[in-house]
């Protein structure tokens, strides 16, 4: 038995011919070879057209909309800012939300918000940088609210200096909050998507994930990763052959009000305006869209990143943000010195939960 798993597995990777390829005299192998993988690639070209045209159709006559009623919906970072907005759009469409947060006060704010509307929704204090506090609040969701069929990891945080001005703890916290977190939530509420042949994961990345921009270095890399996880994620749930579980990726470009770039220097292109972006991450959930750029012509662009030399792709990057983190206006409200921090709060004034209103410039969260 043993034997002929071996042969299979020789066969597959190359290093046995197939019986069929045995029963063909040497002489004649390699034509054929080519002829099967002309064949393929006929194949391959003749899948790949009918993937186009539907793809056209569904943009020109539209896509149809799933319900969400009843569905259970986790948001994270939904304590304010984007997730927010969302989840008050969900509660609309029947969701129950849970929502997850590091701010304890604004996810009151939030919750009351959704309740306000005749919605059902109930509030997590999370650290996302931590795994074991995702974990364990995975599983209370699970047991006090039920199964998590739609999971929008939507949290995330930025330095918003050079480099080598960042501190490495918020290095670390970025990656922890923008990443990293997605690995544990997914791990956390996948099974069941899986067990039930029914869920939705919605990755906000951001077009920082696609293009560098000066002063966003940590940003840009951990919002990059994310979209590699999206992907990779997607690909491996349909090798599975898991048709039931669907992923979105989220690329907006910045967006006004929610707290991370609000002093940003944008030229040309006006930054996204929040109500308009939460409406189209919900179109995007409802309709199974793989991909939501914002605004959508930036889809067009991206390949020119390619095709161009470097030059022009810095020049129209620099041109086009000239100061993604500008320096903030001095506040007038008190500084603590060293002296006058307790010792139990030394350290942590650097790393400050999501609040309604926009957090100090130098860690900001949404």
């Amino acid at each position: 038995m043993s034997t002929e798993r071996e042969e299979t597995q020789e066969y597959i990777n190359g290093m046995r011919p197939g019986p069929l390829t045995r029963e063909i005299p040497e002489c004649m192998r390699d034509k054929y070879t080519i002829v099967q993988t002309i064949l393929d690639v006929i194949a391959f070209w003749i899948l790949l057209s009918g993937y186009i045209i539907t793809g056209i159709y569904r943009a020109i006559m539209g896509y149809p909309k799933k319900e969400l009623k009843d569905s259970i919906a986790v948001v994270t970072g939904g304590g304010g800012g984007l997730g927010s907005l969302v989840a008050l759009r969900l509660a609309r469409l029947g969701c129950t939300v849970v929502l997850w947060d590091i701010n304890k006060q604004g996810l009151e704010d939030t919750v009351k918000l959704v309740k306000g509307i005749g919605g059902k929704c109930h509030g997590y204090v999370v650290d996302l940088a931590s795994r074991e506090d995702i974990y364990r609040v995975a599983k209370t969701v699970h047991e006090e609210v039920g199964r998590v069929s739609l999971l929008i990891n939507n949290a995330g945080v930025v330095s918003g200096q050079y480099l080598l001005d960042t501190p490495d703890h918020l290095i670390q916290r970025t990656f922890d909050v923008n990443v990293l977190a997605h690995f544990w939530t997914v791990k956390a509420f996948l099974p069941h998507m899986i067990e039930h042949n029914n869920g939705h994961i919605v990755t906000i990345a951001s077009m920082a994930g696609h293009v560098g921009v000066a002063k966003l270095v940590d940003y840009c890399s951990s919002k990059s990763a994310a979209c590699g996880f999206d992907e990779a994620l997607r690909l491996e749930l349909e090798v599975r052959g898991i048709k039931g579980v669907h992923t979105s990726l989220i690329c907006p470009y910045f967006i006004r009000s929610t707290g991370m770039f609000e002093e940003v220097n944008s030229r040309f292109v006006p930054q996204l305006n929040s109500n308009e972006v939460a409406d189209r991450i919900v179109f995007a959930i409802r309709t199974n869209e793989s991909l939501a750029v914002m605004p959508g012509y930036f889809r067009l662009l991206l390949p020119f990143k390619w095709l161009v030399p470097w030059p022009c792709v810095s020049e129209i990057i620099r041109r086009l943000v000239p100061d993604a983190a500008p320096a903030p206006i001095a506040s007038h409200r008190p500084q603590l010195t060293d002296d006058l921090v307790p010792t139990s709060h030394k350290g942590k004034l650097d790393s400050r939960p999501m609040t309604l209103v926009p957090p100090a410039r130098h860690d900001r969260h949404v």
